[in-house]
């Protein structure tokens, strides 16, 4: 009943953000935030390390076409289910400096957000899966045109349109591979251990690799799926770019690894190289964009589109080191971008300005967010014994294995990584203060209190990546049973 709660509480909770409305609208949705992390640390420190499906559910959904109201957590979704709990809560406090307009609709958003990411990670059912990733789609158009920037209806709108045209042809797909299945009472499933064992043609498997592929690809995004993201993460108010950066891109990797390679194992054969093709494409693009940005928002937008390349390479490898990669990579990438995101959003409130030839100076003034900052920009470019470090090993590593030249040209991602990050922050940070960065004022205390829980994480899983690879490994190595 574990994952039943984690599905409803954020609902009960956003209800009660609506009910009560008012300036308690946000504390009440960060205590209800804190609930669900602790749910989700609960989840985390009993699992059992093994290959099952723990703390679920199963309930009819529509009985007739024995469509079921099913979840549960693997060791594929407990890492995702622990960064939307963790994220979630300091989400939300990043934006207690900021007075947004009808704050029980806002902060109510982010709580049905949360649910539906819970669901995502979490479904048991083909169809399930596709309600929940539909779902999680609506409070994010609306955090985003609600609250958004100038060009906000024009931004989400595309988004919008890309999003729910890709997830069609993931529909078309289940409903195909939903009148595939048969049972002894002649029934239909859509059950996704059932959707494994399908015996399909590799004309079959060709087309609906394409039809999933399409959906994923444009969550994350993938090259060149991505038009819609830099806008869309510029546009949004911060807390909704964190939303998407930070655990509504890892849909769509998670949905490759949960969905696509199992059920398809023979497309992926055929076209995994072209899918890795694109993400490396897309790793060695998005680092150039990034490299020549002045907007930071815009810069660390280029720079997660980059490192989701990485990703979705190393998943498309079939390895075990790159779903291992991938998995440990989408937690630690949540909590870099998360953290880079709420320094940017701490420099524009404070200046006014987001351009980096209008700063510099920062750091004269300013110990605790330099030493935050520093902490998460190590983080991101991958420096031993932090966070990155781990999976981009890992990811690298599968990525070599399975085509030589193509996991060196990945490599890249560290290069190109170091050299957009530590510009903006010497930028930013060091130099000449300007008349914008006179008299910065460092970070307060519940502005610390979203960093602090960052930096310890990015530390805990560079220091003790077993703690987490442990977890996740015989998940990962009975999924790859399906796939070779």
């Amino acid at each position: 009943m574990l994952t039943l709660s984690l599905l409803l509480f954020p609902i009960l909770a956003a209800l009660l953000v609506l009910t009560v409305g008012g300036k308690q609208a946000k504390q009440i949705a960060f205590v209800g935030a804190l609930v669900e992390l602790g749910l989700s640390a609960y989840a985390f420190f009993s699992f059992v390390p093994d290959a099952t499906s723990q703390f679920g559910f199963d309930y009819p959904w529509l009985a007739a076409g024995s469509i079921r109201f099913s979840a549960g957590i693997d060791g594929v979704s407990l890492l995702l289910v622990v960064l939307t709990g963790l994220l979630t809560p300091l989400i939300i406090l990043s934006g207690f400096q900021h007075n947004y307009e009808r704050p029980s609709a806002f902060y109510s958003l982010i709580l049905f957000m949360q649910a539906a990411l819970m669901g995502v990670f979490t479904a048991r059912d083909g169809f399930l899966f596709y309600f929940f990733f539909e779902a999680a789609l609506i409070p994010i158009y609306f955090l985003a045109a609600s609250w958004g920037g100038e060009n906000r209806i024009r931004v989400t709108f595309k988004f919008f349109l890309y999003t729910v045209f890709g997830s069609l042809f993931m529909l078309v797909a289940l409903v195909y591979l939903y009148f595939q299945t048969s049972s002894a009472t002649g029934l239909h499933s859509s059950a996704i251990t059932d959707l494994y064992n399908l015996k399909l043609s590799a004309t079959e498997q060709t087309w609906i690799f394409w039809a999933f592929f399409v959906a994923f690809a444009i969550k994350m995004p993938v090259f060149p799926f991505h038009t819609w993201q830099p806008d869309t993460y510029v546009e949004s108010p911060t807390p909704a770019t964190m939303l998407l950066a930070g655990i509504m891109l890892k849909m769509g990797v998670y949905g490759v690894i949960r969905l696509l390679l199992p059920i398809v194992p023979e497309g992926v054969a055929l076209w995994g190289t072209t899918a890795i093709v694109l993400s490396v494409i897309g790793i060695v693009y998005g680092a150039i964009i990034a490299i020549r940005q002045r907007d930071i928002k815009r810069l660390i937008a280029y720079s997660s589109f980059s490192h989701v390349g990485l990703m979705a390479a190393g998943v498309f490898s079939q390895t075990t080191y790159g779903i291992q990669g991938a998995l440990v990579q989408m937690l630690a990438h949540g909590i870099n971008v998360v953290g880079m995101f709420f320094v940017a959003d701490i420099i524009a409130s404070r200046t006014n300005s987001r351009f980096l030839d209008q700063l510099g100076g920062i750091t004269r003034t300013t110990p605790k967010l330099t030493v935050y900052f520093m902490i998460l920009l190590l983080g991101s470019v991958a420096l031993p014994l932090t966070n990155g470090f781990v999976g981009e090993f890992l990811l690298l590593a599968g990525v070599f294995e399975r085509h030589t030249i193509l996991g060196a040209i990945a490599g890249l991602t560290i290069i190109f990584g170091a050299v957009y990050m530590l510009r903006m922050f010497q930028k930013a940070m060091f130099g000449q203060t300007s008349k914008l960065t006179t008299g910065f004022s460092d970070v307060s205390g519940s502005e610390s209190w979203v960093f602090i829980p960052l930096c310890i994480m990015v530390f805990w899983i560079g220091l003790a990546p077993n703690s987490f690879l442990k977890l996740t490994e015989p998940a990962v190595t009975n999924l790859l049973q399906f796939i070779k």
